[in-house]
């Protein structure tokens, strides 16, 4: 079973194969996680926010139809303005080939991209035109198994330098996080 639509010869894969979903999916239910808002990881999400400066952040778990941001902090008003005057909302989900987090779960590494648009691979995914995000800082979570449950991430509409100061921020955010959920709770803050 795959997890990624077949793609036509010779076009560029632009969403990885994710071979560890089924796998993924068992260990989030185990957990207790993905499916449902957590008020604590909203608040970590809030933390991660406050601590980059970014208007938007949030806890991912990726599993086998896509992905759910347990822990999410958004502007209470959309920050882009779409050509029909509406502002997209942020729900809680996004299909797989949206956004740039199942990218670090399958890299298993974190991933800092000032501005998208400089990357092909990543300028015509479908967050940059439906909700305006031009940089992304993610890090997975990856469990004492070796799984990556999910991603921490922020993202802003403009470009940002996140630097080696941000990197090492989101993955050390990253870190905590996966101590205090195989510990049997969600972060305090």
């Amino acid at each position: 079973m795959s997890y990624d639509p077949p793609r036509p010869a010779g076009r560029l894969l632009l969403t990885p194969e994710d071979k560890e979903a089924p796998a993924r999916t068992r260990r989030l239910r185990g957990l207790g996680l993905g499916e449902r808002p957590e008020p604590a990881l909203d608040a970590f999400a809030g933390h991660l926010a406050a601590l980059t400066g970014s208007p938007y952040a949030m806890v991912n778990f990726l599993d086998e139809n896509g992905q759910f941001f347990a822990g999410l902090h958004a502007p209470a008003v959309g920050l882009v303005v779409k050509e029909d005057g509406t502002r997209p909302d942020l729900g809680r989900s996004l299909p797989r080939d949206h956004g740039f987090c199942p990218h670090v779960v399958v890299r298993r590494r974190a991933l800092a991209l000032e501005d998208v648009r400089d990357y092909p691979r990543f300028a015509g995914n479908p967050v940059v035109d439906e909700y305006g995000i031009h940089s992304y800082l993610g890090a997975p979570l990856i469990d004492t198994t070796g799984m990556v449950l999910g991603t921490v991430c922020v993202a802003d509409v403009a470009p940002r330098p996140w630097g080696m100061t941000g990197l090492e921020a989101i993955k050390a955010s990253a870190a905590e996080l996966v101590a205090s959920l195989e510990a049997g709770g969600l972060p305090l803050l």
